[in-house]
C-alpha cells in the first residue's frame, strides 16, 4: 500500500510516482495518421470505442541525465521503449548530431504488443572548444524516436568538466 511503509507505520511523506506509472507520456509529437492498407487491423469489438492509439511507445525512463562526466571518456545509459499499444509496431531513432557526442545503439524492427526493446545511449564527452564556460560546458539534446503514430522526444542532458 501507498498509504504504509516497509514497517507497517504511516508514510510521513506521499510517495511520488514516475510519470510513466501516472499515465502521462514523455513530449511527442503526433503524426499524421495515414491509411495503411498492408498493417494489421485490430476488428475487437471492446477496442471499438476507445478513443486512445492502438499503437503506441511509452519511454522509460522518460529522460537521461548524466550528470559531471570528465572530458575524453565515453559513458552509456540504458532506455526502455516498450509498446503499449494492442498492434505490433515499428520505430526508427533519429541519429542525433555529431557535436553532441551521442550515439544511440538498438535493434531494429517490430516491437510486439506488450514487448519491450532496449536503447542504449552513449555520449562521448567532448567540448568543442568555447573559452567561455570556465571548464564546465552543458549538453542538451532531444532524441528523435520516431514511430507509426508519433514521434517521442528524449531529453539528454550532461555537464562536461
Amino acid at each position: 500500500s501507498l498509504l504504509v511503509n516497509a514497517a507497517r507505520q504511516p508514510r510521513k511523506e506521499k510517495v511520488k510516482l514516475q510519470p510513466f506509472l501516472q499515465g502521462r507520456k514523455a513530449d511527442s509529437i503526433p503524426n499524421k495518421q495515414v491509411d495503411d492498407p498492408v498493417g494489421a487491423q485490430v476488428k475487437t469489438s471492446s477496442l471499438a470505442t476507445k478513443k486512445q492509439q492502438l499503437s503506441s511507445f511509452h519511454v522509460i525512463p522518460p529522460n537521461v541525465i548524466f550528470g559531471v562526466l570528465k572530458e575524453g571518456c565515453t559513458y552509456s545509459a540504458t532506455v526502455i521503449l516498450k509498446n503499449v499499444g494492442v498492434n505490433f509496431s515499428r520505430f526508427w531513432v533519429k541519429p542525433p548530431p555529431p557535436h553532441t557526442g551521442l550515439r544511440v545503439i538498438y535493434r531494429p524492427g517490430p516491437v510486439a504488443a506488450g514487448l519491450q526493446v532496449k536503447l542504449d545511449i552513449e555520449i562521448f564527452a567532448m567540448v568543442n572548444g568555447r573559452e567561455d564556460t570556465d571548464g564546465l560546458e552543458e549538453i542538451s539534446h532531444h532524441i528523435e524516436i520516431l514511430t507509426e503514430a508519433e514521434t517521442l522526444l528524449l531529453p539528454v542532458r550532461a555537464n562536461i568538466l
